[in-house]
């Protein structure tokens, strides 16, 4: 069953926060300023944090300059992941995904099932790896924000989180990318 060692160090990780709206602002966004307390809350660094419209170049451009930031382990989107018109979130990111981590939007919609039912099925929730940073596509409401990362992010994200975590592959993201041919 999972536990945390504690004969293990804490290790810090650097994450960026993106928002994805064209109706809050800076004051106005709950989701963001949720997933800043709690990493915070967690002894993480915030390495980052924007808000950018519903525009799939911004988000794009956005979180691809965030993975090549030697500071920041890990991108956190919130907004944009539902049906409408606008929400492009996750047209904008599983393109570049190098890797797609299936299992985050799976133990989410679970996490979140038991919290709102079926109304989970309403958001592409997603996440990936990209130039060796994780990237996580969450939804826009900060009860979304709450169950991602209390449910999910931050235990993978506590190195000392056993029997495994996203913290102690990070070295090895990039792996692909040293080899050399012959």
């Amino acid at each position: 069953m999972a536990r945390i060692d504690e004969t293990r160090p804490f290790i810090p990780v650097g994450i960026a926060v993106l928002t994805v709206s064209d109706t809050r602002t800076p004051e106005t966004d709950r989701s963001g300023d949720t997933l800043v307390a709690r990493i915070a809350e967690a002894g993480h660094r915030l390495a980052a944090r924007a808000m950018v419209t519903d525009d799939v170049a911004e988000i794009r451009a956005t979180v691809e300059a965030w993975t090549h930031d030697e500071a920041i382990d890990v991108v956190i989107t919130t907004g944009g992941t539902g049906f409408t018109g606008r929400d492009v979130t996750p047209e904008a990111l599983e393109p570049i995904f190098e890797k797609r981590m299936d299992g985050f939007s799976e133990v989410f919609h679970r996490i979140s099932y038991d919290k709102i039912g079926t109304s989970t099925i309403q958001s592409r929730a997603t996440g990936g790896v990209t130039n060796a940073t994780f990237i996580f596509v969450l939804p826009g409401s900060p009860g979304a924000c709450k169950d991602a990362w209390d449910g999910i992010l931050k235990a993978q994200l506590d190195y000392r989180h056993m029997p495994c975590n996203f913290v102690e592959i990070m070295p090895r993201l990039d792996e692909h990318l040293k080899r050399t041919a012959g």
